[in-house]
């Protein structure tokens, strides 16, 4: 079933190529109405600690830029709205002015140890922070920098790809979960081998050689 997303992005260029490609015309046939953020898409939205983010120029090229920061940065505040906290980057400030004079934004949330993608399209605000002290309070969260921005997004609509081609990758602190306790216990055994009275422990030898 067609999406509101799909119904949005599907431009008559982009039917032809479908039909030209595929044969017919394959997304953006039956009308739709605007998405509303539900529980799935918050829990996914505000358990990132990166997002891309694209943009538009003044001179119609595209802008994709990387944001980064601790786990759930990018927050929930409203069915059709989330937001985040913009703190000092290379000072180029070309998303900024971009959405200064276009406001349309997409953004791509991965996760890929679960190779899930979620794309989100919307148009944008920024505010300047000492503004909106209220909001910046709530957009700062432990681990970041004072915010010198806020950018708010009102959702239009957004889109789950399907996971083919996502290679799964893990963070750090992911690898770290797993081998963890494993390494753990490693410690723990080789503590109680150096413990063991030598006999027990040529024992032990003897007979991990004989079942070896």
């Amino acid at each position: 079933m067609d999406s509101h997303f799909l119904h949005l992005a599907t431009t008559p260029a982009v039917a032809a190529a479908q039909v030209k490609f595929q044969g017919r015309r394959l997304t953006g046939t039956a009308p739709s109405v605007p998405d509303e953020i539900g529980e799935l898409e918050r829990e996914f939205i505000e358990t990132r600690d990166t997002f891309y983010l694209a943009t538009v120029t003044e001179s119609g090229w595209p802008y994709v830029q990387h944001r980064g920061g601790p786990a759930g940065f990018l927050r929930v505040l409203a069915p059709d709205t989330i937001a985040f906290a913009d703190v000092r980057g290379n000072r180029q400030m070309l998303t900024t002015g971009n959405v200064a004079a276009n406001d349309r934004v997409a953004l791509i949330l991965m996760d890929y140890p679960q190779r899930s993608r979620l794309k989100i399209i919307g148009h944008a605000r920024i505010i300047p922070a000492k503004e909106d002290p209220k909001l910046a309070a709530q957009l700062t969260i432990p681990g970041m920098a004072a915010p010198e921005r806020l950018v708010t997004i009102r959702v239009v609509a957004f889109d789950w790809n399907c996971p083919k081609y996502i290679t799964p990758r893990y963070t750090e602190a992911e690898v770290e979960a797993v081998i963890g306790p494993m390494r753990d216990r490693i410690r723990e055994l080789e503590t109680q081998l150096t413990i063991l009275p030598r006999s027990q422990t040529h024992s032990v030898e003897s007979r991990n050689a004989r079942t070896g």
